[in-house]
């Protein structure tokens, strides 16, 4: 060891033995060495993986999937519970709302594995390439939930189940076969173990997928290249409307025959019907493709399957294939992800008495680093909106951006511990526009696809919170351009009223509060990035735009209100339902406190500080019939304490509000509350969907003590820290460690703070501090 290392050794040590005996009294006593502790030596690595458990969230609301991956995979290899159609007689089938990710924890049968899964979506898509083994006579019809012997499905049971990160496994009651998956960023891996059997079969199902309806494929080809290797790709009209997966699946062993299930006829078949396609026939096309790869089996053996996807080519797919996963070594592969999961788990590593907490951080951290996913082959080569082909020269380009949701917790989360990766997720923000017909950043975007789900233009949120926090490793001119275009875009959800009027009106577009107050957000977001840039014209504008909220607040009820294009309030109005009322997936109780850029301005609006605080007091406290919330499929009772609505998103920063009035214990009280209800280690254990880690990413943050109430600026609003002690391994080399001095089940109010060796005699956390490394103490009692 050199003499600057022992010296720095020692240092850490008196420091860390410094802490250890002043934490019970006060004030701290720090040694000279304490600047060091920015640059200190990170903790060892340890095993996170057994506190991490994918199936927390696959029961009820939570819409998880517990198959394998790697962190922002572009394959999540997963297994189907079911297949509930979209339709039912014509009309929306809402139990398929259950299905989001293909997975649910009370089904007692699978159906098989497919490919591609979102992560706590509440509508969805995808299910690509499912792969189910089985034995004895071939069926190729899933057949039924209540009679798994009807089809190629099979019973399960949960004792006969493993889900870990990157790995899963389970076994297959009516075969009689254990299935392990594994995964690469763009290969899945199947290992399955059969019995002996002279009709052991492979059903490849084509025809099956997620929030499934009759005419959702658009065509499907599958190619026999040789015995052991299978080419094709799928294409979808759904979510997305024009979705292409490409797929490469090679076999451990030869299959001895082949076939598929006789496809309808077309009005038009062509010549092709000189052939029985049915049989050992390489070449297979049509809506609706069923194929079987037949195999002979001896007692415990292996047939592993490798299955690559492409958005843009089978050709792409092999290059993935031979580049990823050259071998048949399934227990490679497995440690290899999984050493993955393990260094992005250790980037927080935190310490706690409570096992609980522990899951729950450590779960809601890698359900955070699912998405955005990759979507470029190993070359680089992407498929763009516009449907052509792109390549990535200089970046990882990534898809899956469910903004609506991720821009309040997610993407300020990957500023602190992906910061490189969030600026790739910009630029992959910025081909979208360039691409773009519409010159729009993308809304909610999923495999070359804009599906235009839910509102605002929360790129800008993403792109301004990066820049704030110095993480501007993009073409900010370029993507100023971006955000001004978008948020110019008349035509777009009702901008063209907004423009005119100050105000989305109710008569002439939906929802219009929740765009109002959310589009003044993003007005606010676009200002900043402006005056970082020098524009003020530009800031002035946006500037101007971001006071819209003033527009729809109604002085006599103290509520946010839907307002009529002539300029009157409406008069049919109800503050708890959640239905009708101008509001997306929530109600006036809970989108009144949207305005997260100036707090101080609708804290006078609600009649100043004592007022505002008994509001955010009746907010937790009251009660909510079910009936307001009865139609409303993204709201449930379990997402909700009193009228706050923490299963979904718009009120996610309300708890944090009690930091701007004189009372900022109850943001403490409150915060901790929520995640003591909200959040377990079991497959129940979420309120909500977790939208693609948002629901994760405000856990993350909450047990840390700081929250980012207005993404767009540089500070973070402090809490009650869940845990004891926390250390962030940054990408700049440094640490920042957050201690918790007598934290505990009941000592959750903070009596003082301190950064450094410095009182902080403030209610916010700057980024910059972070970054600079160090430590920020809390001082812990149990009085209010």
């Amino acid at each position: 060891m050199s003499p600057q290392q022992s010296l720095l050794a020692a240092c850490s040590l008196i420091v860390f033995m410094t802490f250890r005996i002043q934490m019970k009294s006060r004030p701290l006593i720090f040694c000279v060495c304490v600047p060091l502790l920015s640059f200190a030596q990170p903790n060892a690595a340890e095993n996170l993986l057994p506190y991490v458990n994918p199936l927390v969230g696959t029961q009820k609301m939570g819409h998880t999937f517990p198959g394998a991956t790697v962190p922002f995979g572009m394959v999540q290899l997963s297994p189907d519970t079911d297949t509930i159609s979209y339709d039912k007689d014509g009309k929306y089938n809402p139990d398929v709302y259950r299905y989001c990710a293909g997975y649910q924890y009370d089904d007692k049968t699978i159906v098989g594995f497919s490919h591609t899964h979102f992560s706590g979506t509440g509508h969805s898509d995808l299910g690509d390439v499912l792969i189910m083994p089985t034995t004895g006579p071939l069926q190729l019809n899933p057949g039924t939930a209540d009679n798994s012997a009807s089809g190629y499905r099979s019973a399960f049971t949960h004792t006969n189940e493993i889900a870990e990160p990157a790995y899963y496994k389970v076994k297959l009651d009516d075969c009689g076969v254990t299935a392990e998956l594994t995964a690469t960023t763009r290969v899945g891996f199947h290992q399955y173990t059969f019995s002996r059997s002279d009709q052991a079969h492979i059903i490849l199902d084509l025809t099956a997928g997620i929030y499934n309806y009759e005419d959702k494929n658009v065509w499907t080809f599958l190619r026999v290249e040789n015995d052991s290797l299978v080419t094709g790709f799928r294409q979808t009209n759904g979510w997305a409307r024009t979705r292409t997966v490409y797929f490469a699946i090679a076999f451990s062993k030869p299959f001895h025959q082949y076939g598929q299930q006789q496809n309808p006829a077309g009005v038009y078949r062509g010549f092709w019907r000189k052939f029985d396609q049915t049989k050992n026939f390489p070449e297979m096309a049509g809506k609706k493709i069923r194929a079987h790869f037949d195999f002979r089996t001896e007692a415990g053996e292996r047939l592993m399957i490798k299955v690559a996807i492409s958005p843009v080519s089978t050709e792409g797919a092999l290059r993935n294939l031979a580049a990823e996963i050259p071998h048949w070594d399934f227990e490679k592969v497995k440690r290899e992800s999984q050493a993955l999961w393990n260094a992005e788990l250790n980037k927080i590593q935190i310490e706690t008495d409570n096992p609980g907490v522990k899951k729950n951080f450590y779960t809601a951290l890698y359900h955070a680093l699912l998405t955005p996913t990759t979507y470029m082959d190993v070359d680089g080569s992407y498929r763009g909106i516009d449907m052509n082909i792109h390549t990535a020269n200089d970046f990882t380009h990534y898809t899956t951006f469910s903004l609506w949701d991720t821009f309040r917790a997610l993407h300020p989360l990957l500023n602190i511990i992906q910061p490189k990766r969030n600026v790739d997720m910009i630029k992959s923000m910025l081909t979208h526009y360039e691409q773009s017909v519409h010159k729009m950043l993308p809304v909610w975007s999923h495999y070359a696809n804009e599906n235009w789900c839910m509102i605002g233009y929360h790129s800008v949120s993403v792109i301004a919170d990066a820049l704030a926090k110095g993480n501007d490793g993009f073409n900010a001119e370029k993507a100023l351009e971006a955000c001004v275009n978008t948020a110019r875009r008349g035509y777009y959800d009702g901008l063209e009223y907004y423009m005119r009027l100050g105000f989305v009106p109710e008569d002439k577009n939906s929802s219009s509060v929740s765009k109002t107050l959310e589009y003044a957000y993003d007005d606010w977001c676009i200002a900043q990035i402006a005056k970082r840039l020098g524009r003020n014209d530009i800031a002035d504008e946006f500037n101007k735009r971001a006071t819209n909220f003033r527009n729809v607040f109604d002085e006599s009820i103290r509520f946010m209100r839907p307002k009529l294009s002539d300029g009157s309030f409406r008069t049919q109005f109800d503050v708890l339902k959640t239905h009708d009322q101008g509001f997306i997936e929530g109600n006036a109780w809970n989108y009144s406190l949207y305005v997260p850029h100036d707090v101080p301005a609708l804290i006078e609006l609600m009649g100043g500080k004592k007022r505002f605080t008994s509001y955010l007091d009746s907010l937790f406290t009251m009660h909510l019939p079910d009936e307001f919330f009865a139609e409303t499929e993204d709201i449930t009772r379990e997402g909700i304490i009193g009228n706050y609505v923490h299963g979904n998103e718009p009120a996610h920063h309300a708890a944090y509000l009690y930091n701007w009035t004189d009372e900022p214990r109850k943001t403490q009280e409150r915060v901790r509350m929520i995640m003591n209800k909200q959040y377990r280690p079991s497959p129940d254990g979420l309120g909500g969907n977790d939208d693609c880690g948002q629901m994760s990413a405000w856990y993350i943050f909450s047990a840390l003590g700081f929250y980012p109430v207005a993404p767009g600026s540089d500070k973070y609003a402090l809490g009650s820290p869940a845990v004891s002690e926390a250390t962030l391994r940054l990408e700049n080399g440094r640490t920042f460690t957050i201690l918790a001095a007598s934290q505990s089940s009941k000592n959750i109010y903070v009596d003082e703070i301190f950064l450094n060796d410095k009182r902080l005699n403030r209610r916010y956390l700057k980024h910059s501090e972070i970054l600079g490394g160090g430590t920020l103490t809390f001082h812990m009692s149990a009085k209010k």
